[in-house]
């Protein structure tokens, strides 16, 4: 979760006024939030979450205790590439989460033949992201997915009205995975070379290997 910290700050001779920080990352915000609370030159500190909501530091390190053994602050990378030849789709991601104090990256691909053009891939690539999402049991959070397909990124971001039927139809499976989930989605367009981890895996599904993998990352 990314918040923002909101204190009201009492000079000691008596005026009073109210700052807001950047956007940062939840755990980060509360050892801010300690540090300010320290100099005695505060009134109140809430957290503002991108929904609005507001937080106090209690109720935020409540949160943030209860997510600690399940995964969280999940990015998602997908991609879908689609053989006009065979016919045969080629689905990707790459899941980074953090979980019990450490980070993951779960890759995984597939192929299917239910699909007609690439952005149908891509559109299921994500959808196949999403039942990923479902098997690490992440429910009620916040989750940035990163795609280089403009099609479903804009479209899912409604920036583009989705028009074509087999499309829409993807995007309605889509918000409804999402829904059941409880997920909150963050989208980002990347260049397809900022996405190859993802691409590499849908490339590799339309040529019949198959990767499921799930590994610690180091602490730099």
């Amino acid at each position: 979760m990314y918040v923002s910290v909101e204190w009201t700050y009492k000079a000691r001779k008596g005026p009073e006024t109210v700052f807001r920080s950047e956007e940062m990352d939840a755990a980060q915000a509360v050892i801010i939030a300690e540090d300010l609370e320290k100099t005695g030159l505060t009134k109140q500190i809430v957290f503002i979450d991108r929904f609005d909501s507001s937080w106090t530091v209690k109720e935020m390190k409540g949160y943030l205790k209860g997510i600690e053994t399940e995964p969280h602050n999940i990015t998602v990378y997908f991609d879908g590439g689609f053989d006009v030849t065979t016919k045969v789709a080629g689905l990707g991601c790459v899941i980074y989460y953090n979980q019990n104090g450490k980070s993951y990256r779960l890759r995984r691909n597939a192929s299917i033949n239910e699909v007609i053009s690439n952005n149908e891939a891509e559109y299921a690539a994500l959808y196949f992201s999403l039942q990923e999402l479902e098997l690490l049991n992440v429910h009620n959070l916040d989750v940035r997915f990163i795609g280089d397909s403009r099609v479903v990124i804009n479209h899912l971001s409604e920036e583009w009205p989705v028009i074509e039927q087999n499309l829409f139809s993807w995007a309605d499976r889509i918000e409804a995975k999402m829904k059941e989930l409880g997920i909150r989605p963050e989208y980002e367009l990347v260049s397809r070379k900022a996405n190859t981890e993802a691409d590499r895996l849908a490339g590799q599904a339309m040529n019949g290997i198959e990767i499921t993998a799930t590994s610690e990352l180091s602490k730099e």
